[in-house]
């Protein structure tokens, strides 16, 4: 039976989500661009496949999740229409948004979750997903005619837009097909620069350190094995930096963002009762790096006091090869169908 809510503390509600949803944004899904990368696109490696459009939220994609039971494994399942799945991005630029020059420099998602939330059940999931994922992207020219699609990793498809919602909702379609077309309720995207906001606003971030981190500039020196409770400059380090010069530099910190979104949320929970008075100052410093198109207050309900710890993080399983110029990260179909069975279906009883 579904869990009934008051309506008296509306505004204390909607408060509280909007400081959840933007610290979450803010500084656990935050891009990370490649030290010494070009953002540009056409720096990446990829190979041409066939054009056509592929559009997440078309009514072919919401008819074939609704369409009735399927076998799997023996077993009888049918699609969770109380599940609702948000696309969350974080772009490779300190600054605020702004729109793009032209349709080629609209900045990389470096950083990419799906918020797997169960409206029934009050729990929630985090997928994460490689930056580097080998996938179909659509591909357009400085003017924004469309070319064709392409191979390439996930992260290039935000920067064919304008950096800001036809990024994002080109991005959705991509993420979406990567996950059999399943249905994406929605999107938010945010700028670097909002990671010491939040994080400081928390009073910081306790981790224990995975990897040695350092930047002269920010005054910075993370050493591998000590817990810390990271400060702002710490936390825009901690998860955005990396050593393109390593094999797998991408997959580390992805494991470094994993453990500090878990991390992240404790401290909010940890700072109940001040996150209250902060909540609105917090949005309003961090509004100018977002780009949504979600309403916040429809998320009140569903996302406050959801239940969520380390167990409820998942990663897209595959692995990462050398490509000929730069890491491709390549999906284990079988095993994504498998969580995608695990946390959008329903047995049949």
């Amino acid at each position: 039976m579904r869990k009934s809510k008051s309506n008296s503390d509306f505004s204390q509600k909607l408060n509280n989500i909007m400081f959840f949803l933007a610290g979450v944004l803010a500084v656990v899904l935050i891009g990370v661009i490649a030290i010494g990368a070009k953002t540009k696109a056409e720096n990446a490696r990829y190979t041409p496949v066939e054009a056509g459009n592929v559009t997440a939220n078309s009514t072919e994609a919401e008819e074939k999740w609704q369409e009735g039971v399927i076998e799997y494994n023996g077993k009888e399942y049918k699609y969770d229409n109380d599940i609702k799945a948000y696309l969350l991005m974080g772009v490779d630029k300190d600054g605020v948004v702004e729109t793009a020059p032209d349709y080629i420099s609209g900045g990389q998602s470096d950083a990419m979750f799906l918020l797997v939330a169960d409206t029934v059940n009050e729990n929630m999931n985090i997928i994460s997903i490689n930056r580097n994922t080998m996938t179909g992207i659509e591909v357009f020219d400085e003017d924004g005619n469309k070319i064709g699609k392409i191979r390439a990793q996930l992260c290039l498809q935000h920067g064919y837009g304008d950096g800001k919602k036809l990024s994002c909702t080109r991005t959705e379609a991509a993420v979406s097909e990567i996950f059999d077309n399943i249905p994406i309720s929605g999107y938010m995207s945010i700028n670097m620069g909002a990671i010491p906001y939040i994080t400081n606003a928390v009073g910081g971030v306790k981790v224990t350190v995975l990897d040695d981190l350092s930047d002269a500039g920010r005054g910075v020196n993370l050493v591998a094995g000590e817990e810390k409770v990271l400060n702002g400059s710490e936390a825009y380090v901690y998860v955005r930096k990396r050593d393109t010069d390593v094999f797998g530099s991408a997959d580390a910190r992805l494991r470094r963002q994993e453990q500090f979104i878990t991390s992240f949320i404790t401290s909010l929970n940890q700072n109940s009762v001040e996150r209250q008075s902060q909540a609105v100052a917090i949005y309003n410093a961090v509004a100018d790096y977002l780009v949504t198109d979600v309403d916040f207050e429809t998320l009140v309900g569903t996302l406050l006091g959801y239940e969520f710890d380390e167990s409820n993080i998942y990663t897209v399983p595959g692995e990462t090869v050398q490509g000929s110029e730069f890491e491709e990260f390549y999906v284990d179909e079988e095993a994504l169908y498998d969580l995608i069975i695990q946390l959008f279906y329903e047995e049949v009883e």
